[in-house]
Parts: structure tokens; C-alpha cells; sequence
């Protein structure tokens, strides 16, 4: 027994081809065992600096060879290719499995940060899992002999959304398999997960592709989002050692690890979403953030007393043996190097500085055939004696204040418990009782049909699906086997099973030319082809990307007719590629040389489009009434501040009573899970879903007042002393007008006395340092739509205020008021600060509408969510025609008419300064007093109005 600390590296990818086209900084360098990252957003170059045992440089200095494999370029470089990262890593793992060893190997990081090329690899850049599999039955033959027997078997399994599945078989039971702990033990295991023997690396690499196909299945047919996904390959390797005595087994489980990314950790506390406890989505890898927290806790011997949090989630309860337990584990963190992941690549580094401190106590596995045998009949015994006499009440995990009802559902969990492990002990004695080879010779029997249906089709056309998980993709091959391929979700050649799929949704035809059509088959059918909606006979071509329903994304290919593909798409195409095509149908459009705030805009649309399509789905299939719709909001309209910028948000509708909800990306992140878990139940045949309690539903959200659209008065005129008294559009943030504000801004004394005009200066430097005051008075509102006169609020904060001021509830039962609300503001000192924002800035007045739940006509509610978004589909069309809409305005327009009307003021105050001079002159013409005459024109060109002398006055503002 020894006491080993985790292993940890971490690897830097290169750039991809989109962080390429925007010319993207790179934030992270390396020195030896150190990494250093970079914030793109500070001034200086101060780095912060972290070390582990390995940190692999594999963003350059490489070359792509002609076989595909990448190599360092020179003998002097840096970059660190897989085999590279196996040599350090990956013979630990076998060499430590060979010792008798459990070992963990398990790869962290955000999602597209090359977490799954380390792990994986592509194509004949293989990665740690196939290279250690490969050469762990090559060193088997080298030591195979008389006295030493081999086996090896092999499981693979998702964690999603707190539910396992088995990926070795196609049987997903509802709410996955149970994950069990052992009585005896203490340690997890998921109840029922196929463990199947293997002969060699190619058994394992067919067990894993077939793995990887019913994945990808599963993640179309069950709505689930692949990113958010833990896969876990553990390998069972025992060696069965012959003596004069007994035999002994040295056992050994490797668990290959690659955890979902990482990305969106933070959004499990959504802040202000009622229900933002109820999605498991990201409970695992907060979970497991915890679990290390305490681990890193226990091994400094800062706290020696504390309970690890293994049993809040169940990718934690099925890795505590790899943290904390009796594992050698290694970690391997993948780093996006572009300034654009900077917060996501920090904490990825500092998740790993983390988990190199943890400590873990290994053990050989090491015992007699016959005592493992022993142990089970005597466990299986034992735990029969317990059910028998019901003395496992005594070991119950009774908690203070808990009542009967909660003592009773512990004590059958309890002995659900033990009746699973003596059926888990009994089937391991029956297999005990089978040879290895025929185990193997049954197993290898399963995959033979397997291994037939893998047959080479290169030349027949197929449908091949996109993932957002690169692995997940070209993964499914629906081949054109006959003239005729039906699509659906019943009775059908290729079954589709999910979102917005019909019975018969479509069919492809092959024509006597041998070219394809894509037909719909019923009204309604959803499909898209390279982005746009086909309502009718659609010819295929080679590399067409085709949506069927929300999410069942796929590239047709046909070998045959390779050159009637578009000379501008890919070689290959991505997901990303068809979801930026469907987003540019919708009329996003996406360019190059992007800004860090534009890059990470970008990145949010193109993760919520596919969300929006399948939450909108969900609502028509269980007519929720809903409508989702995303939207870019001003950071100056949202958040009532003069800052650049917009934000990306997503506004849900009542198709009913048209009240509308605005919701950050985080909050519909949150929601939409919770949407797709509900939805998932209601196709296992749970149809309570349907009539939960509105508190409960995703859907359903508590009336709020909605943002209208802001005013924004620009304030420039304050920095010459002069006011502003104007009429100002209030605009939506589509630029769309919905009705007019009347506001005045005056200077003032302290006392709220109105500064005069004569009083305007020529330089706002004049101002510096000296105290001011501006009285804003809200006048007049009238707002456009009358279903906005259940009343309005206005609110604003001016420049560095924290607070709102806000109005009381305005034109109740009306869409217009007299407001006369009059504050005086102040400012103590001026510096350069405030007369930036003189001159440059704005108040923002948001103006918000009180919404109610009112009641509906029953005529409504006899309609469909469907019905409703095809007659305002309809409606809409009717109005396409052009009209110069009077509520238009463009953003800029309010800050034009205030230079413009500052500039007319200037011009009088020139013009009154000439008059005056002109009128000196004509009264001077006969005089010779040079010396007055000089001074009484200085007087005009220096003053700051039409007085002789200049008035110096002090203003000040105080909130």
C-alpha cells in the first residue's frame, strides 16, 4: 500500500480554421513543465504561471505528413505529437496494469479544446485509448507462457444528465442503469452494464465503434446535447497466475475517462431562474469540482475530517476510485489557446493546478482463485442472512428528523441494495463456472453479424450524420440500397424518432438519370436543405446538408456524382458548417476579422439556433403556447448604461395574450434541459408532464413588466451650459419605433434655479474642477400600442450612479401621461471623466410596460401552438409589402438631433457676439480711445454670452 499524488498534463491545441480567419491572439506559452497564460484584455503582459508534470506544446511546429500523421517539423521543435503524450502517459497506465494496478486516465477541458484528439485521435493519428489498447495485447503475446493466462474485457458507458447508459448494446431502459454501491465494499457500479471479453485490439476497436455509432443514436433520437455527455471505457484485465498450490488472479480495471466539456460549469447556479435547481445537466462536473475541492482539502491536511461529496452525483460516485480511492490516475487537460476562451482556459488550469495535490492510496490486486470464490459465496451468504432476519435495519442511515415514510424509502433502497449485489455475486459465481474461451468464442459470436454489416459501400449514395461532437460525426450511414427510401418515425426504411419527425416525413427517389429527389411525404413535414425550407420535389446533390425535424442533421453523399457539389463548400463538412448556413438563411451573418466580443456573440448563436429550433418543437408538440425567438439587445437598452455592445437574449411570446418574457443565454441554456428532460418523459409514455403544476413547468414563467424599448438622451449640450429640451423617439432593439418621450435637461444652481443661456461657454475645459448641477425633468410620454396601456415605469441611472431612479406605474387604463417628474443632479467636482460623457454620452431611459395574466377567449385556446404560429405566419406574409414606416428610426438619429440642435445654439451665441462687435465699431468710429475700444471688444470675444464681462457661475451635482 503506497501513497501516490495524481498525475497531471495539460496540451495546447492549434488554432482552428475559424480562430485562423479572425487572426486570434494567442494566450497560452510554455516553458519546460510550466504554462503560462496570458489575459488578452490587460494592458500589461503579466502572465499567470502554473506547473505540472507535463505540459505539451502541440500548437505548432508541425508539418502534416503525406499519410495524414503530424510530426514535429525540425529537430528543434517543441511541438508534442500523440505518441509523445503516450510515452509519458500511456506506458505508465500499461505498466501499472500489468503491476496489478487499478488506473484512471481521464482528459478535461471546454468543448472543441482537444480533449477527444488526446484521448482518441483521428484517423491515423491515434490517441492514448486505441494506442494503449493496441499495445496492451502486444505485450500480452510477448508474455504469454504456460504458467500466465490472460483476459481482457472491455464496457463502455454515458453518463448523461445523471443517467447511465450502456453503449455496448441498444437497449437504453427508461431512466438508464441503476447505479448500485456494494454492501461490502462501499464502491459503485452500474447495475446490468454489459462487460464483454475480447481477444484482441481489433475486438476492442469494433466494441468501441459500435459504441460510438449507438451513442450517436441515442444522442439524435433522445434530444440529448453530446457535449454534455461523460464517456467512460474501462478495460478488465486479469492475469490468472499458475503455481504448485493455487492460482492467483492480478486484477486490474483501467478507466478511460473523457468528461463532457467543461464549458458552462457555472450555469448550474443560474441566478433569478426559479427552476435552477431542477436540470441535472451540469450536476456531474460541479459535482466533481466539489469532490476535488475536499479531495485537495484531506491531502494538504487542512481538513483531515470532512465527507467527500462522491454520493451527489453519479459520475463522481463512478469515479471515486479514480479520485481519492485505490487508483494510479493520470489527467490530461486540454487548453483552447485563442483569446477568446481566455476565462475558459484559466479555469481549466486552475481545475487542474487543483487536482495534482489530491492523493490517492493504491493497492495490488492481488489474490487466490479460490479465496475470490470463497469471498463471493460467503458475501453472497451473508447478505441472504441479512434480508432473512431484516438485521440490515441496523445499518440504515437514519438521519434526525426524519419520518416513518423517509426511514421506510431507505430501508427499501437498502435492501434493493442487497438483493442486487447477491444476484451481482451470483451471476459472477455462474461465469466463474465457464471457461475464458468460451466466454471469448460467445462474445466473438455476438459481433460476427456485427463484422458483416461493416462491408465496404463505397459506391452506393447515403445520408451520413453531422454531430456537433466531430467524433459523433459520419458516424450513421443511411445507404440508397432501393429506387425508393422512406423516412420516418414509423413503418419506414430509414426510423427517425425525435423532434418534430412524422410518420412519413419524407422519401428519396432515385430517377432514371440516377440522380436523387428529396420528397415530403406530409403536410407539415420539417426539412431543410443547405439551410432553406423545402416545401416540395427537392433534386440531391452530392455534400447537400439536410434537417429533418429539429435535429437529425445530415450530409447526403453520392460517390456517383461527386462534381455536382458547390465549389464553395469544405472538403468537409462540419456541423458547424451547416449550423452557419441555416443561421445565414435566418439572416445572421457571419464574417471574419472579428472582435473578441463578436467572436463570443457568434459562438452563442450558433449554440442556441439548434436549441431554439427543438425547444420551439417541443412547444408545438405539447402545445405550450410558446414562442421562442433570439434576439440582440443593446447593452445600453438592457442594462440602461451608455456602453457599446449587445448581448445575446432570448424572447419567449404567449401566443394567448401576446405577454413576452425576455431570458439571458444562461437562463434558456438552463431551460431548455429541463424542457428536453420533460419532453423525454412524455415519449417514455409519462403523460402527467402534460398537466404539471405551472410552478413546475419549464414553460411557464411569472408575469413580469417588459422592456418596451429606451429613449437615449444624449447629453453634449451640458458641457456648454446650455439645456436640452426635445421630444425623443422611444426605440425597440430592432431600431423600430413604439412611441415619443418628451424630457428636459437644464443646468442649474444647487438651490435648482435654471442657469440661463447667456451663461454658455465656448470650451467645456472651462468646466474642470469646479462643481455642477443638471436638473432632469421627465415631461410627457405616449407610447404607440395599445395593448402596452396596463401601465408604464420609466427608469434611468446617469453615467456612474448604481441605482435606478424609477417612476411610480404611469398611464394606467391609457397610452399617454403628463409625467412632471423633476430630480437635480449633482457633481461635487468635474473631471475629465464626467465631460467625456458630456460630450460622448447618454442617459438611457427604459421604459417598461406592465403585463397581466388576463384571461383569453376560449376560441383561442380550441387552436393548436401550431395553428397559431400558421396563421401568424399568414399574417405576416399578407404585410410583406414595402411601406416607409414612421416608426422606424435609426439608432443614431437621437445624438444627430442633439449635436445639431447644440450647433444651431452655438451659431446664435456667434451670431449675437458679431451683432455686438459690428454695434462697437459703428459707436467707436469717430472716438481715438484705442486702449477702451480694445477692451470693450475683448469683452464680446471672451464673454460666454452677450455680456460685456464674463460670468463665471458654479453648479454642482449631488444625487
Amino acid at each position: 500500500m503506497s501513497e501516490e499524488s495524481v498525475k497531471v498534463a495539460v496540451r495546447v491545441r492549434p488554432f482552428n480554421e475559424r480562430e485562423k480567419d479572425r487572426k486570434a491572439k494567442l494566450i497560452i506559452h510554455m516553458n519546460g513543465k510550466s504554462t503560462f497564460i496570458t489575459d488578452p484584455r490587460s494592458s500589461s503582459d503579466e502572465q499567470k504561471q502554473f506547473s505540472f508534470d507535463y505540459s505539451y506544446w502541440s500548437h505548432d511546429g508541425f508539418i502534416e505528413l503525406p499519410s495524414g500523421k503530424l510530426e514535429p517539423n525540425n529537430s528543434s521543435s517543441l511541438y508534442a505529437n500523440q505518441q509523445k503524450v503516450f510515452d509519458d502517459l500511456g506506458h505508465d497506465v500499461l505498466k501499472n496494469a500489468f503491476e496489478g494496478f487499478n488506473c484512471s486516465l481521464f482528459a478535461y477541458g471546454q468543448t472543441g479544446s482537444g480533449k477527444s484528439f488526446s484521448m482518441i485521435g483521428y484517423g491515423i493519428n491515434r490517441g492514448i485509448v486505441p494506442i494503449a489498447c493496441d499495445q496492451l495485447f502486444q505485450q500480452i503475446e510477448e508474455k504469454k507462457s504456460s504458467t500466465i493466462r490472460f483476459e481482457v474485457a472491455v464496457s463502455m458507458m454515458e453518463v448523461y444528465n445523471e443517467q447511465v447508459r450502456d453503449l455496448l448494446t441498444r437497449n437504453f431502459p427508461k431512466g438508464g442503469l441503476t447505479v448500485r454501491q456494494h454492501p461490502t465494499s462501499g464502491h459503485f457500479y452500474p447495475q446490468g452494464l454489459c462487460i464483454v471479453p475480447v481477444g484482441s485490439y481489433a475486438d476492442i476497436e469494433r466494441r468501441i465503434i459500435g459504441g460510438t455509432e449507438n451513442r450517436t443514436i441515442a444522442a439524435t433520437n433522445m434530444n440529448t446535447t453530446s457535449s454534455r455527455a461523460h464517456t467512460i471505457v474501462t478495460i478488465y484485465f486479469d492475469q490468472i497466475i499458475k503455481n504448485d498450490l493455487e492460482d492467483t488472479k492480478k486484477t486490474s480495471v483501467i478507466n478511460l475517462v473523457d468528461l463532457a466539456g467543461s464549458e458552462r460549469i457555472s450555469n448550474t447556479g443560474v441566478t433569478g431562474d426559479r427552476l435552477k435547481e431542477s436540470t441535472n445537466i451540469n450536476r456531474s462536473l460541479s459535482t466533481l469540482g466539489n469532490v476535488i475541492s475536499a479531495l485537495v482539502d484531506i491531502s494538504s491536511g487542512v481538513k483531515r475530517k470532512i465527507v467527500v461529496p462522491y454520493r451527489d452525483s453519479i459520475l463522481t460516485k463512478l469515479l471515486q476510485n479514480a479520485l481519492g480511492g485505490n487508483s494510479k490516475t493520470i489527467m490530461i487537460a486540454a487548453l483552447s489557446p485563442a483569446d477568446v476562451n481566455y476565462d475558459e482556459t484559466l479555469s481549466t488550469l486552475r481545475f487542474a493546478d487543483r487536482v495534482k495535490r489530491i492523493k490517492n492510496v493504491v493497492v495490488i490486486n492481488e489474490n487466490p482463485t479460490d479465496k475470490l470464490i470463497r469471498q463471493l459465496k460467503e458475501d453472497n451468504q451473508r447478505l441472504k442472512v441479512l434480508i432473512e432476519t431484516g438485521n440490515y435495519n441496523l445499518q440504515l442511515d437514519v438521519k434526525p428528523g426524519m419520518s416513518e415514510q423517509d426511514i421506510e424509502v431507505v430501508r427499501k433502497q437498502m435492501e434493493e441494495e442487497i438483493q442486487s449485489q447477491i444476484q451481482n455475486n451470483q451471476k459472477l459465481l455462474q461465469d466463474s463456472k465457464l471457461s475464458w474461451d468460451v466466454k471469448l468464442k460467445n462474445a466473438q459470436l455476438e459481433d460476427k453479424s456485427r463484422k458483416s454489416s461493416l462491408k465496404s459501400k463505397q459506391s452506393i449514395a447515403c445520408l451520413t450524420n453531422l454531430n456537433e461532437d466531430p467524433l459523433l460525426s459520419y458516424i450513421i450511414r443511411h445507404y440508397m440500397n432501393t429506387d425508393t427510401v422512406t423516412i420516418g418515425s414509423r413503418d419506414c426504411t430509414i426510423y427517425l424518432h425525435g423532434i418534430s419527425i412524422l410518420e412519413h416525413h419524407a422519401m428519396i427517389h432515385r430517377t432514371e438519370t440516377n440522380e436523387y429527389e428529396l420528397i415530403p411525404t406530409e403536410t407539415g413535414a420539417k426539412i431543410k436543405v443547405n439551410g432553406f425550407n423545402i416545401n416540395g420535389t427537392t433534386a440531391l446533390n452530392h455534400k447537400d446538408r439536410v434537417l429533418f425535424g429539429a435535429n437529425h442533421l445530415y450530409v447526403f453523399l453520392n460517390p456517383n456524382n461527386e462534381n455536382d457539389s458547390s465549389l464553395n463548400i469544405p472538403n468537409v463538412i462540419t456541423w458547424e458548417f451547416a449550423q452557419k448556413e441555416i443561421a445565414k438563411a435566418k439572416g445572421y451573418s457571419f464574417g471574419n476579422n472579428l472582435s473578441i466580443e463578436q467572436e463570443v456573440i457568434q459562438e452563442k448563436i450558433l449554440s442556441l439556433l439548434p436549441l431554439l429550433s427543438e425547444v420551439n418543437a417541443i412547444s408545438e408538440e405539447l402545445n405550450k403556447y410558446r414562442a421562442f425567438e433570439l434576439v440582440l439587445m443593446p447593452i445600453l437598452a438592457w442594462d440602461g448604461i451608455s456602453i457599446k455592445g449587445s448581448k445575446v437574449m432570448i424572447r419567449m411570446r404567449n401566443l394567448i395574450n401576446q405577454n413576452i418574457w425576455y431570458w439571458d443565454d444562461t437562463k434558456f441554456f438552463n431551460r431548455s434541459y429541463i424542457i428536453k428532460e420533460h419532453y423525454q418523459k412524455f415519449l417514455d409514455g409519462d403523460e402527467d408532464v402534460l398537466y404539471i403544476a405551472k410552478e413546475d413547468d419549464p414553460f411557464w414563467e411569472p408575469v413580469e413588466d417588459v422592456l418596451i424599448g429606451t429613449a437615449n438622451v444624449f447629453v453634449q449640450s451640458l458641457a456648454y451650459l446650455l439645456d436640452f429640451d426635445d421630444e425623443v423617439a422611444i426605440v425597440d432593439y430592432k431600431g423600430l419605433e413604439h412611441g415619443r418621450f418628451s424630457v428636459n435637461l437644464n443646468p442649474c444652481l444647487s438651490n435648482g434655479q435654471i442657469v440661463t443661456e447667456e451663461h454658455f461657454i465656448d470650451q467645456p475645459d472651462e468646466l474642470l474642477n469646479k462643481p455642477y448641477h443638471f436638473k432632469v425633468t421627465m415631461n410627457y410620454i405616449e407610447i404607440n400600442d395599445e395593448r402596452y396601456n396596463k401601465g408604464l415605469r420609466i427608469r434611468h441611472k446617469i453615467f456612474n450612479e448604481n441605482e435606478f431612479s424609477e417612476t411610480n406605474i404611469i398611464c394606467r387604463n391609457a397610452t399617454c401621461a403628463r409625467i412632471k417628474q423633476t430630480r437635480i443632479v449633482t457633481i461635487n467636482s468635474i473631471d475629465e471623466d464626467w465631460l467625456n460623457f458630456f460630450e460622448n454620452g447618454c442617459i438611457v431611459f427604459q421604459i417598461f410596460a406592465v403585463q397581466e395574466e388576463s384571461k383569453s377567449s376560449a376560441k383561442l385556446y380550441r387552436m393548436t401552438t401550431r395553428d397559431m404560429k400558421i396563421m401568424e405566419q399568414k399574417q405576416d406574409n399578407t404585410n410583406l409589402t414595402p411601406v416607409n414606416h414612421p416608426n422606424s428610426s435609426l439608432p443614431g438619429d437621437s445624438k444627430l438631433k442633439a449635436e445639431l440642435t447644440l450647433l444651431h445654439k452655438k451659431y446664435i451665441r456667434l451670431e449675437q457676439k458679431e451683432k455686438r462687435i459690428q454695434q462697437i465699431c459703428r459707436d467707436w468710429e469717430d472716438k481715438n480711445d484705442y486702449a477702451t475700444f480694445y477692451k470693450l471688444i475683448s469683452a464680446v470675444v471672451f464673454s460666454s454670452g452677450t455680456k460685456l464681462k464674463p460670468t463665471h457661475i458654479t453648479v454642482t451635482m449631488n444625487k
